[in-house]
């Protein structure tokens, strides 16, 4: 039996993650909650419209708890909040991760080149799960597992699919997010590479009112 959809003619206008996704992927349950999408922006707008089952907000900045408050503060789905790991380390990523999960986080995210001594120092002070991105093949996942990530977030751009693939023959049970490209055979790769939850990056706020804007404009009376 197919999934009754139920909207409005207001609120059909949504960023909708590929299918293939929710029903080739087997997601990952965090906390009683199955995340098989997420959703890769800090636009409050496309987080408050679309069917993606999580957010991952990282990005290229300074990890600010205003950001985070501001996100958590709209989002209806869970969050997953970027704390550093790059310019940001140590003690201060552990006070940015310890402010997410009061603000609701589901899990922390670190960037990859975060030292293990900060991932210890965050497991040490939250209670959510700490989520490793892995930019490269030759990363030493024992020791990150180690040091109290729980979860890994495949980001190596087009070897995505090789990098998961390479994990999965040494550590077939580690839960894995990654990025699935643009296409829906991108995506189908990186799930058959072993990914149990897909990163899905939408249009920007600005190509979707341009496509809309040309609507308006070829059907104005």
């Amino acid at each position: 039996m197919e999934i009754p959809i139920i909207t409005t003619e207001l609120r059909k206008h949504i960023v909708e993650v590929p299918g293939v996704i929710k029903k080739y992927s087997t997601g990952i349950t965090i906390t009683g909650k199955t995340i098989n999408s997420l959703v890769f922006t800090t636009d409050i707008a496309i987080i408050k419209n679309t069917n993606a089952d999580a957010v991952i907000a990282v990005y290229p900045f300074t990890p600010n708890p205003a950001i985070t408050q501001a996100i958590m503060s709209v989002a209806d789905i869970p969050v997953l909040c970027g704390v550093g790991g790059g310019l940001t380390s140590g003690k201060r990523s552990a006070n940015v991760a310890l402010h997410a999960e009061f603000q609701g986080a589901l899990a922390v995210v670190l960037n990859g080149p975060v030292d293990n001594e900060t991932i210890k120092c965050i497991k040490e002070t939250v209670d959510i799960p700490i989520v490793i991105t892995v930019i490269s093949e030759n990363t030493n996942i024992d020791e990150r597992l180690q040091a109290g990530a729980s979860i890994l977030n495949v980001s190596g751009g087009d070897n995505t699919p090789y990098i998961v693939d390479k994990i999965r023959k040494v550590n077939k049970n580690v839960p894995i997010i990654a990025t699935g490209g643009p296409t829906e055979e991108s995506i189908m790769r990186t799930i058959n590479a072993g990914a149990n939850s897909i990163t899905y990056t939408p249009p920007t706020s600005g190509d979707i009112f341009k496509k809309k804007m040309k609507y308006y404009r070829d059907n104005a009376k």
